[in-house]
């Protein structure tokens, strides 16, 4: 499995940006996907974006063309980058790595959007 360490949360105000990063702890090559999810106080954990080995991209429709879902193989990072954000997207947002029989979860990082 891959042990995975978000970063890159904190305090902003609407409509400002921010990127979350995601560490690695083994090479990301064989991963099938890796992907952000996020929970909102009260809500149930849902997909934010998440990216195949092939590059395919999939993102919920709350975040089309605001959010972007990237990679770096060669650095085992996965991050995602976050524009024009809105009070709603307030969450702890987890990183997940999913392999052949696994996934695998960070431990989260806190994303306060203020109006």
């Amino acid at each position: 499995q891959v042990q995975l360490v978000e970063s890159g949360g904190g305090l902003v105000q609407a409509g400002g940006s921010l990127r979350l990063s995601c560490a690695a702890s083994t090479t990301i090559f064989r991963v099938n996907v890796m992907g952000w999810y996020r929970q909102a106080p009260g809500k149930q954990r849902e997909l934010v974006a998440s990216m195949s080995t092939g590059g395919r991209t999939n993102y919920a429709e709350s975040v089309k063309g605001r959010f972007t879902i990237s990679r770096d193989i060669v650095k085992n990072m996965a991050y995602l980058r976050m524009n024009s954000l809105k009070p709603e997207d307030t969450a702890i947002y987890y990183c997940i790595a999913e392999g052949i029989g696994y996934i695998s979860w960070g431990q989260g990082t806190q994303v306060t959007v203020s109006s």
